[in-house]
């Protein structure tokens, strides 16, 4: 859904729209990427910079006012950076909340959403922010895509837009600006690309406008074009150095900005609007410029990357966690149970097949550098292939365990442990998954002729593979029969799982069923809500 609207719920959305559009386009940014150095991580930096301020955003309580929805973005944002183009980006959001916290206080309070006068001036108070950070500002970068982007929401809040118009204005004339980058910076032109910086602030304000609008501006594909012969360039610095400072004064700062100007390039600091500064800067000599930084403050979340030979950058090192689990679920209880066990949860939305895409948001969005898959039958095989492949290609090792219900997913999950190796976890629950024996009931809802005879309307069919083995008078009945026959070929513990629309009395009958008829055997029950069949049988 859209709406003409910027509250707190819209620019929670924007986030979330944010991060899928830019793992979208981030190759694209990427292979843009020769300034100010050319590591090709531009687009990576963006995302998980991004993604740290939609994470920021979603640990927010529901209800939160838009001052505390636009400061999770620019604290989430200033935290999470990564790169130069990470840090710009953290100082954009920053704009934005300030304008926002000031505009609130002006109205004692009373700002429930921000309108095209106040999203003009955000965008020309995270200009001034981003300039201030870097110290000379550079013409043909992301700060001359967004200076044009906050001339054009001016403008047409001037002349009476509303919100909506003035970020359509805004990526407008960003993405004329971004077309004029290489006739502005001679590095750009002699590689035949436009700023990747300004690229990804495109993408961002395109995010706006669909989150606004429901309708996606209409971009070219921004590939590079034939370079121009060059003579060969000096040496970029070995390494990038980040690390966030606090416990100093302005002064210091400036102090701290013209050291590292001495020691290498691309110096970026930029302020949480309190007394903590995200710090970025190329350099020969690593370890000197953490010193100059311990010189003046204190130093949490120091990150040291090699720059030399990196070519289409992902977050090596990076994750938050070594190993975890995803599991595509559908149900509230399903969610709540998996999630217990340790897994995070991916949920198809009204129903619908999980895509590659949104699978790869999810293993993004998971924060490790290994992901156990548990499909539990949501997934298509073309999808998960893709997706999988995808996230590959982002540096995570994905292992994609063969579970094909639910209950499947379970044995798999109870048997993981992140403590051996990837590939013996994973053949460790993918043997547990294929040890579950699964199956379903389904309620008829049309008269038909099935392998185990006629059904009507309201029956119960007891469903292995496709087909249907128990045509039963009810849920129950279909479901005793079911666990007869795959009791067949012995089991010790049978997992019942109940959908949304399942009577408790179900389970119960059930259990007393497999009381009388298997000695020695366990049923268990969980409320799962899921959506679909009546019943997930699986017997271990």
């Amino acid at each position: 859904m859209s709406t003409r609207r910027l509250d707190a719920h819209a620019l929670r959305v924007w986030a979330h729209t944010a991060v899928d559009d830019l793992i979208v386009h981030t190759d694209e940014i990427n292979r843009l990427n020769v300034f100010p150095v050319a590591d090709a991580d531009t687009g990576t930096n963006m995302l998980f910079t991004m993604r740290s301020a939609w994470a920021h955003v979603d640990a927010e309580p529901a209800g939160s006012d838009i001052t505390a929805v636009a400061g999770a973005l620019a604290a989430g944002a200033l935290h999470g950076a990564r790169g130069n183009s990470g840090v710009i980006l953290s100082q954009i959001l920053l704009g934005l909340a300030e304008v926002i916290t000031a505009a609130a206080a002006q109205r004692d309070g009373d700002l429930s959403a921000v309108d095209g006068v106040l999203f003009g001036a955000a965008l020309r108070h995270a200009g001034a922010l981003v300039v201030t950070s870097m110290g000379e500002p550079v013409a043909g970068t992301i700060v001359s895509v967004l200076q044009a982007a906050a001339e054009g929401a001016e403008h047409c809040a001037a002349e009476g837009g509303d919100v909506a118009d003035a970020a359509a204005a805004a990526g407008d004339a960003a993405a004329v600006a971004l077309d004029r980058t290489p006739e502005q910076l001679d590095v750009l032109a002699r590689a035949g690309v436009v700023d990747s910086g300004g690229r990804g602030l495109l993408v961002l304000l395109d995010a706006m406008t669909v989150t606004l609008t429901g309708h996606a501006p209409r971009r070219p594909a921004y590939t590079p074009a034939a370079p121009q012969p060059t003579l060969d360039a000096p040496a970029p610095p070995q390494f990038e150095v980040m690390y966030l400072l606090s416990g100093c004064g302005a002064a210091a700062v400036e102090g701290l900005r013209a050291t590292l100007d001495q020691m290498g390039e691309s110096v970026a600091i930029a302020t949480s609007g309190g007394d903590q500064y995200s710090v970025h800067v190329h350099v020969d000599d690593a370890g000197a410029a953490v010193e100059a930084g311990l010189a003046v403050g204190t130093l949490t979340r120091i990150q040291i990357t090699a720059l030399t030979g990196a070519v289409g950058a992902r977050p090596a090192g990076g994750w938050a966690r070594e190993r975890a689990v995803l599991a595509v679920v559908d149900g509230d209880g399903a969610a709540a149970l998996f999630a217990g066990e340790g897994a995070h949860v991916l949920r198809p939305d009204d129903g619908e097949p999980i895509s590659a895409q949104q699978l790869l948001r999810a293993l993004i969005d998971v924060g490790a550098a290994q992901v156990m898959v548990l499909p539990n039958g949501y997934v298509a095989a073309e999808e998960l292939v893709a997706g999988c492949t995808a996230a590959i290609g982002w540096g995570i090792d994905v292992v994609p365990v063969p579970a094909g219900s639910m209950v499947q997913g379970l044995a798999a999950l109870a048997v993981h442990d992140a403590g051996r190796q990837a590939v013996d976890d994973g053949y460790t629950m993918a043997q547990a998954a294929a040890g579950a024996r699964h199956g379903a009931v389904r309620i008829a809802t049309e008269e038909a002729l099935t392998w185990a005879g006629a059904c009507k309307p309201g029956d119960g069919l007891g469903i292995s593979g496709d087909e249907v083995l128990i045509v039963g008078p009810d849920v129950t009945a279909a479901a005793a029969g079911l666990i007869d026959l795959m009791m067949v070929a012995g089991g010790e513990l049978i997992t019942v799982l109940t959908g949304q629309d399942v009577d408790d009395t179900v389970g119960e009958a059930l259990r007393a069923h497999v009381h009388r008829a298997h000695l020695g055997a366990e049923l268990v029950t969980y409320r799962t809500g899921h959506r679909g069949d009546a019943l997930l049988i699986g017997v271990e």
